[in-house]
């Protein structure tokens, strides 16, 4: 019971329907549950898995072309993550490498860091990750504490992150770090970092052990005076950091703001069929009015969330999506999928306290939408600034 039928007219398009189905054949034959169980014991995803997706078209798809992509716009990237999180399979962060970092490279890379980079990403060669996170330094990213001292020919990193997505096989890393101590809004910067080898002055921490998305690899990371050449800022001038930011969080936002949307809309599916099925006092589940009742509401939430977030959808292929607009679709989303989520569990019983039921897995696994891009109560803060 996916909530298509409810969606604005963006994603009917013949190329959006050919795309989704041939995502929905790529996961069906990578991402059967075998495979989800399999990543969730390794915690993270194999390579194999990561060369597929590319030999699929699915890495980079927004991508110019020139730059070995498919210049596909943000729909696609909506399409890939709502695929994703319709099997379960989250652990998978193609959107993350897509549709949060790559844009970065696409739209402030110099000429020389676009054609060096973003092929490597489209065919698998790299994947990517990001670090802003820091030990005492989440949402407000100007208290970070990694530095980049100016050295002869580049820049030398020092200081730690944390919370990082794809910290164990990423091969490249976008890296926050401060070039002017003296703070203010020019004193971060972002360099390109090539962690391939794990170049004297890196190293990856440990894997750390989370509340759900265990088959997600996130990761501390630790920069000790690693030199990187001047070519490794992006952009090529200093103190540009939090602008870019700025500018590509919305986006980021709105991602997540989909996987939310999408396993509101499995937990359903998952909720609905158990109820269906579940014999009680003679009857099942579903014929008792309070399981109705709870169904309906969970229902009415969805869509009124789903519609939202195609709209902000529409609005950022067209280039209008405002960071307000995108802080409220991911604070709703998130903050609506703990509730469904919690709800549907309740309608399992005790089986929705057993973690062989997807909807157990999904209440653990839902819990961080609230926190990672800006915890809900952040969000309310940049909502609450345009009041």
């Amino acid at each position: 019971m996916t909530l298509d039928v409810v969606a604005s007219d963006i994603f009917v398009a013949e190329e959006c329907e050919q795309f989704a189905r041939s995502v929905d054949g790529f996961l069906a034959a990578h991402a059967a549950p075998e495979a989800i169980d399999r990543w969730r014991d390794a915690k993270c995803v194999d390579r194999a898995t990561w060369t597929a997706a590319a030999e699929a078209g699915l890495l980079g798809i927004s991508v110019g072309e020139a730059y070995g992509g498919a210049g596909a716009d943000f729909r696609f990237e909506a399409i890939i993550t709502k695929a994703i999180g319709h099997r379960g399979a989250d652990a998978l962060t193609i959107s993350l490498h897509n549709a949060v970092i790559l844009p970065y490279f696409s739209s402030f890379g110099t000429e020389v860091q676009k054609r060096r980079w973003l092929p490597k990403f489209c065919s698998g060669e790299c994947l990517t990750a990001i670090a802003m996170t820091e030990p005492a330094a989440g949402s407000d990213l100007q208290g970070m504490k990694m530095t980049a001292r100016k050295c002869d020919g580049g820049w030398r990193l020092s200081g730690q992150k944390t919370f990082i997505s794809n910290g164990q096989i990423a091969d490249v890393i976008l890296v926050a770090a401060k070039t002017d101590p003296a703070g203010g809004s020019r004193s971060i910067s972002l360099f390109i970092v090539d962690a391939r080898g794990d170049p004297q002055g890196f190293r990856r921490g440990r894997n750390l052990d989370k509340v759900g998305q265990e088959g997600q690899d996130t990761s501390e990371l630790f920069f000790d005076d690693l030199f990187v050449p001047d070519g490794a800022l992006l952009g090529g001038t200093v103190g540009r950091g939090l602008p870019q930011l700025m500018e590509k969080l919305p986006q980021e936002r709105l991602i997540i703001a989909w996987q939310a949307m999408a396993m509101i809309e499995r937990a359903l599916d998952e909720t609905i069929r158990y109820t269906r099925e579940r014999p009680m006092f003679g009857q099942t589940l579903a014929d008792f009015q309070n399981t109705q009742f709870k169904l309906a509401e969970y229902k009415t939430q969805a869509v009124v969330c789903r519609v939202f977030v195609d709209h902000c959808t529409d609005l950022l292929v067209r280039g209008e999506l405002t960071a307000e607009l995108a802080s409220m679709a991911k604070y709703w989303a998130s903050e609506e999928l703990t509730k469904i989520v919690d709800g549907c569990l309740q309608l399992f019983g005790g089986y929705g306290y057993m973690l062989e039921y997807p909807i157990a897995r999904m209440f653990r696994d839902s819990r961080i939408h609230r926190i990672y891009g800006g915890a809900s109560e952040v969000m309310k803060l940049l909502i609450a600034r345009n009041l």
